[in-house]
């Protein structure tokens, strides 16, 4: 029920025509996640909703309040950049972008994997979605937090072993990259996005299903499923827009859009701080290659292999969209 509630309250928030009927998609879509995220039996699941609650009520009195000022013509009292700002940072707040971060991280740690792959994906749909809509000149405030989102998210995940708080920060690296695309170019950051969800579904999938929280965990399990370490290893270099993997094309189209038009300066500044977040990326990878076990009796167990066989067949799609999106991105 709250997982029908919770994808009707974002289709209302961008489909509406109103305000009003925008704000209340979203708290609708607010209301439901806190029950999801508390039924976990974890009293770290209890805190994280609560923790979620609070920051998301206190972005959604912002939010409210700005579209107030903008549906009562108030711009002839303030400044344009004022209400760009207010409307723009509880959005920011939404979603868990830089420097509005403070509390994305620390609820990451409390969830589930199923309710993390949610924070991490189908919540952020909506503020994304939003932001398009009116018609401030924001620009320079936009570069500002995609500046923030792009060197907090390295600076910040280089030191972390908590898987979930790792994709929590990949997640705010990917938002700069998903802003960039806004700039001018409004239907790249859809392609950029459906590509980050698929691609953070193959990794979430598999933690899940290996009960993994912990890099020590991480390079302890997956050496007992070779086929699933090396799907994984692929997925991770993907998501770290490492080329030639898939979630290095929605970058490459990212990159060429700031070129054109010009942003050398923010072109350089996200290519050199996102290599940062790619070497944690990659650091992991070499640790999960080099680390390896004697212990081989799960691998030679068919019901092991079986479980896994989900895995097997959606990394195996991933793979050929690869080839096909270079196949297609070629031709055009």
């Amino acid at each position: 029920m709250f997982y029908s509630t919770m994808i009707l309250g974002t289709f209302i928030s961008i489909s509406s025509y109103t305000w009003m009927g925008m704000w209340l998609g979203l708290e609708m879509n607010l209301l439901s996640i806190i029950p999801l995220m508390s039924t976990s039996k974890n009293s770290m699941a209890a805190e994280a909703a609560i923790k979620y609650f609070i920051t998301q009520a206190m972005a959604s009195t912002i939010l409210l309040f700005s579209l107030i000022l903008m549906s009562m013509n108030f711009f002839f009292l303030m400044n344009d950049l004022v209400l760009a700002t207010m409307y723009y940072s509880a959005l920011f707040i939404k979603m868990g972008a830089a420097p509005f971060h403070f509390w994305f991280p620390e609820i990451m740690e409390g969830l589930s994997w199923t309710n993390a792959f949610i924070m991490l994906t189908w919540q952020k749909i909506a503020p994304l979605i939003l932001i398009t809509y009116p018609n401030f000149n924001s620009f320079k405030y936009m570069i500002l937090v995609i500046i923030f989102c792009t060197m907090i998210s390295g600076i910040m995940g280089i030191n972390q072993t908590n898987m979930r708080k790792i994709l929590a920060y990949s997640s705010i690296n990917h938002l700069s990259w998903m802003l960039s695309s806004m700039l001018f170019f409004e239907t790249i950051w859809i392609l950029y996005f459906l590509i980050y969800m698929t691609i953070t579904f193959n990794i979430i999938i598999i933690l899940k299903f290996l009960n993994i929280f912990h890099l020590n965990q991480l390079f302890s399990t997956l050496n007992k499923f070779p086929l699933i370490k090396f799907f994984f290893m692929l997925n991770f270099m993907s998501l770290g827009g490492l080329p030639p993997f898939l979630g290095f094309l929605p970058k490459w189209l990212t990159i060429q859009m700031l070129i054109n038009a010009d942003l050398f300066i923010l072109a350089l500044i996200v290519i050199v701080m996102t290599l940062i977040t790619l070497f944690f990326y990659i650091r992991i990878v070499t640790l999960s290659i080099s680390m390896s076990t004697s212990n081989k009796n799960l691998i030679n167990k068919p019901n092991y292999l079986k479980k896994f066989n989900l895995i097997y067949m959606i990394n195996f799609i991933i793979l050929m969209m690869l080839l096909f999106a270079t196949i297609i991105f070629n031709i055009n």
